[in-house]
C-alpha cells in the first residue's frame, strides 16, 4: 500500500471561519482536542516537526483554522482546528468558535476523517462528547489518540483504553482508537497508517 511522507508537511494558511479555509478539494483529515490534551504535540511528532503546530504553555492558543500541505501540491492537508475547554477567552469567543467548527466538520466536502485528541488521564470531556456527537451525524470516521500515555504504567494505560473502547461500543464501527506518546515516539506508526487510509482512499 502507498504511504505518505508526514515529514513533508508544511504550513499552508490560518483561516478564522470556514469561507476562508482552502479550495475545498482534494482530501484532508482534522485533529481536534481539548487545549491541554497535547494536540499540537501528536501533530509535530507526527510530521518529525519540533515546531509545526505551535505549543504553548497557555492552552487555547490555536483559534484559527490551520491548514498543512502535504508535499508540493495543496490537495492533500492536515488541519489543526482550535483547541478550547481551558482557554481564557470570553464566552461569546467560545461559542464563536464553536459555531466555526460546527460549520467546517459538517460542510467541509474534503474532510475524510477526524482524529480526536484525549489525554488518556482524562479522556471523554463533555468537548470530546460533543465532537463525536458531530461525527456520529455526519457519519465521519473518528480516530481517537489517547496522548501523553508515557505518565501512566503500562498496565493503567492498557485499562485505560479498554475502558474508553467499552464507553464507546455503540460507535464501534465509526470509531478507531490507540494509546499514543508524542514524547516517546510511541503510537506514530499505527496514526500515519489511519491517516493513509483516509488520505489515499
Amino acid at each position: 500500500m502507498a504511504r505518505l511522507n508526514y515529514q513533508t508537511a508544511r504550513f499552508l494558511i490560518s483561516a478564522p471561519t470556514l469561507a476562508q479555509c482552502p479550495a475545498d478539494s482534494g482530501a484532508e483529515v482534522a485533529f481536534a482536542g481539548r487545549s491541554n490534551a497535547g494536540k499540537s504535540s501528536a501533530i509535530n511528532a507526527l510530521t518529525r516537526q519540533k515546531a509545526l503546530a505551535r505549543t504553548s504553555k497557555t492552552p487555547g492558543r490555536t483559534q484559527l483554522i490551520n491548514h498543512f500541505s502535504l508535499g508540493e501540491n495543496a490537495e492533500l492537508r492536515l488541519v489543526d482546528l482550535p483547541g478550547y475547554g481551558y482557554a481564557k477567552v470570553p464566552e461569546k469567543v467560545k461559542l464563536e468558535w464553536q459555531r466555526h467548527l460546527s460549520d467546517y466538520l459538517q460542510r467541509r466536502a474534503s474532510l475524510r476523517g477526524l482524529v480526536l485528541v484525549m489525554d488518556v488521564r482524562h479522556p471523554l470531556t463533555e468537548f470530546d462528547q460533543t465532537m463525536l456527537g458531530w461525527a456520529d451525524d455526519q457519519e465521519m470516521p473518528v480516530h481517537i489518540l489517547l496522548t501523553k500515555a508515557d505518565k501512566l504504567k503500562r498496565g493503567a494505560a492498557a485499562s485505560a483504553l479498554q475502558q474508553v473502547r467499552s464507553r464507546l461500543r455503540e460507535w464501534e464501527d465509526l470509531v478507531s482508537i490507540q494509546l499514543f506518546s508524542a514524547l516517546k515516539g510511541q503510537g506514530i506508526d499505527t496514526l500515519e497508517q489511519r491517516l493513509d487510509a483516509w488520505l489515499l482512499d
